[in-house]
């Protein structure tokens, strides 16, 4: 397992340790961490298995502060991790058996859709909590949700929170909470896959694991005193920039 060149690890480390005190306060990790493991040289499909690797303890450091609720939910959080489980599970295999060359493709539709979703996230929920959807189109919703979130994931904890808003979990904090559960699994089972396939550069995993979650348990205190509605629109303007780059690459 070859090191990264110092500089390349440096930057790696930086722009992680950047993405991790954002995703704390406003979400949007992948749109920094991605575009930086392909800008070092990976492809696509293996800068992002490795992206997944890198954010899975962020991913999970939230859940020991939502133990009161998750034991609240008890049972009815097993068929939520099956269900959502079996989508991560889906995706990712897609991702492995599709092969790179599709998804490199798909990498300026993916920037867009994603940029899209954590755009309009907040108008999504409020658009889908007043509307009254059966509870098969719920689930069916969360299974396509985690489907996306194991072949690429920017921006699923926007969807999924309003997903599991409509599933019954009106409370905020209850919601937020199945939410972190889910997507904190969905990457545990991606990157197993990932990690079984071979389509993780691991050097670069470790040191964006390191940056991502320094980021996340220091960062976050400093990222809060900065009124989050600036931060999502620097995420978004950066998403866009990002979308019309591949775009034109492509």
């Amino acid at each position: 397992m070859a090191l990264p060149d110092p500089i390349i690890a440096g930057a790696l480390f930086a722009v992680a340790l950047l993405a991790g005190a954002l995703n704390a306060v406003a979400g949007g990790a992948t749109f920094f961490t991605f575009p930086a493991l392909m800008a070092v040289g990976l492809p696509p499909m293996v800068a992002n298995a490795t992206n997944f690797v890198a954010l899975v303890p962020g991913n999970l450091a939230a859940l020991p502060a939502y133990r009161a609720e998750l034991r609240a939910i008890g049972r009815a959080l097993g068929p939520l991790l099956a269900v959502c489980g079996a989508g991560g599970v889906l995706g990712a295999l897609l991702l492995v058996g599709l092969g790179g060359g599709l998804f490199e493709r798909l990498v300026p539709w993916l920037m867009a859709s994603a940029t899209a979703l954590f755009a309009f996230a907040p108008r999504l929920r409020r658009w889908l909590a007043a509307r009254s959807l059966g509870q098969g189109a719920v689930w069916a919703m969360l299974f396509l949700f985690s489907v996306y979130g194991g072949y690429f994931g920017a921006g699923l904890g926007q969807i999924m929170l309003a997903a599991l808003i409509l599933a019954g979990y009106e409370d905020f904090h209850l919601a937020n909470a199945v939410k972190n559960a889910v997507i904190g699994w969905i990457s545990v089972l991606a990157v197993a896959i990932y990690g079984l396939s071979a389509a993780v550069a691991w050097p670069e995993a470790l040191v964006m694991m390191a940056g991502a979650t320094l980021g996340g348990y220091g960062g976050g205190t400093l990222a809060r005193h900065i009124p989050q509605s600036l931060l999502r629109g620097a995420v978004i303007g950066f998403g866009i920039l990002l979308t019309l780059f591949y775009f034109l690459r492509s």
